[in-house]
């Protein structure tokens, strides 16, 4: 059988190369075989069955509503937040965390005038914390620098506000300013993956520029950002990671995944019924024939992987191997004492301002190098604080934690501090003691608020919080001269 014919191909345009440099890609993806490329017939019926889908189905949410403010800084403001807010967490989760927001800081001129710390206490829990501090710091840009006014295109957003990147600035200029301009996020990833079988790893970066490619191409020019709304909803709400709901789908007609899926079904039917070899055996299934006959194809599925019959459209997209988590275990020391009216306070210690959880609140904590190392010293040195014998001690156990590039686990433990003549406040900055009220108020991390969690059951499985194992003593506390040991009044070493 003779071998079929390359099929044309169809170039990107210089200005999608053109957008690719100015955002530093590579590898430009500058030709693109007709399975993976839209025509002018298909695009027409995507914008209109896409748009009328999202008007009837899209949920109610929010942000959509402040999104049609009449205040063009506002709608702007509003959009800016929520995008930035549910980059990678889930809507139900967002919304509270928004309305809070908002109503604490309705104006980019409120969220200017905010503190780093009051930021970072409103922010507590969602994660990923740069996201919170680089909203402010656009704020602050906006306000100081651009006279109040928000840029008013998806360039300018992108080139004047820190934080804002590709996709957020596509969000806000089409879906607040109803700028005709594109945008991907892992939602658009999955629907344009399968709508036109893009089977390679869709995190390289011939992917990606085909992706945009593809967004901006398909965006509806009379309702860019009901367009791109609707995108991204058929993405969360249909066209799932898993389980996806093909028989509502508005664009099925057009999927080329699902497709191949029917393609499939009729093939196995028509066998079942006729094609039955005397041996007994059935032949192999051919593959679907909706593939692209493009000589080793960048968007096909590499050479070493096939298509699964039993995962149907999810198929795609494809991620190439995640890199590994690196494990660190970490002690961390909930310690504890009682002021003067008799309640508990704990010891927290502020992280630096850059780096993992900047500027966030934990209790004092040491990366576990080796099998001996101990807090204690830490506590000594960094934070003044010297045991003594009558000190209370208890191992709580352990808590895992995964952030994205770290398996963290918290060995926990925790010391109560028991003198009738504590020391009130610190003269250290970025050190306090705080209720437990207040603890839960400060901007501190999910991790903390489930080591503070493990540590109160721990409590409840106890007789009491202040009662716990007492610390053994080693020979050199016990030989030690009582008039060198620093006294339990005196938590803090002055510097």
């Amino acid at each position: 059988m003779p071998k079929p014919k390359k099929r044309s191909t169809v170039n990107i345009t210089k200005e999608d190369q053109k957008t690719n440099k100015k955002n530093k890609t590579s590898n430009i993806c500058t030709k693109i075989s007709p399975v993976h490329d839209f025509n002018d017939e298909e695009i027409k019926k995507i914008r209109l069955n896409l748009v009328d889908w999202y008007q009837l189905h899209k949920r109610e949410l929010p942000w959509r509503r402040l999104a049609t403010d009449p205040n063009i800084n506002k709608r702007s403001y509003s959009v800016w937040v929520s995008e930035v807010m549910l980059q990678q967490t889930q809507v139900s989760t967002v919304i509270d965390y928004y309305n809070k927001w908002i109503k604490k800081w309705p104006t980019l001129e409120d969220l200017a005038k905010a503190s780093l710390e009051e930021v970072n206490e409103m922010w507590s829990g969602l994660g990923y914390y740069s996201r919170g501090r680089r909203l402010q710091e656009g704020a602050k840009k906006v306000v100081e620098e651009l006279g109040g006014e928000m840029p008013k295109n998806a360039e300018d957003l992108l080139n004047q506000l820190p934080g804002v990147g590709r996709y957020t600035a596509g969000a806000i200029a089409s879906i607040a300013y109803n700028q005709v301009t594109g945008l991907v996020d892992g939602n658009v990833i999955r629907v344009l993956s399968r709508l036109r079988l893009i089977g390679a790893d869709s995190t390289n970066q011939t992917c990606m520029d085909v992706y945009w490619h593809h967004a901006n191409k398909l965006v509806d020019v009379d309702k860019p950002g009901d367009f791109n709304q609707g995108l991204m909803e058929l993405g969360a709400t249909v066209c799932t990671p898993k389980t996806p709901n093909c028989s509502v789908c508005p664009l099925k007609k057009y999927c080329k995944a699902y497709a191949q899926v029917e393609v499939h079904k009729a093939d196995n039917a028509s066998k079942l019924l006729s094609d039955v070899p005397r041996n007994g055996k059935t032949k192999m299934t051919e593959v679907p024939d909706i593939e692209c006959l493009v000589e080793d194809c960048s968007l096909c599925f590499d050479k070493t992987e096939t298509w699964d019959p039993s995962l149907g459209v999810m198929n795609y997209p494809r991620k190439g191997k995640k890199k590994a988590a690196r494990e660190e275990r970490t002690v961390v020391c909930i310690v504890s004492r009682t002021d003067s009216d008799n309640n508990l306070e704990y010891l927290i210690t502020q992280r630096p301002q850059k780096g993992l959880l900047a500027g966030l609140w934990e209790f004092p904590s040491q990366l576990i190098t080796d099998e001996s190392c101990d807090i204690t010293d830490t506590l000594n040195t960094k934070y003044g604080i010297v045991l003594s014998a009558d000190c209370k001690r208890l191992k709580v156990g352990e808590v895992v934690h995964i952030f994205s590039h770290i398996h963290q686990t918290y060995v926990v433990e925790s010391i109560t501090l028991t003198s009738d003549d504590v020391k009130d406040e610190t003269n250290e900055d970025g050190v306090k003691w705080v209720s437990k009220a207040d603890f839960l108020q400060s901007a501190i991390s999910t991790a903390m608020k489930k080591v503070f969690k493990a540590y109160e059951k721990s409590c409840d499985s106890s007789t009491s919080c202040n009662k716990g194992l007492k610390r053994k003593r080693d020979i050199s506390q016990d030989t030690a001269d009582p008039k060198k040991q620093t006294s339990l009044n005196s938590f803090f070493i002055k510097k």
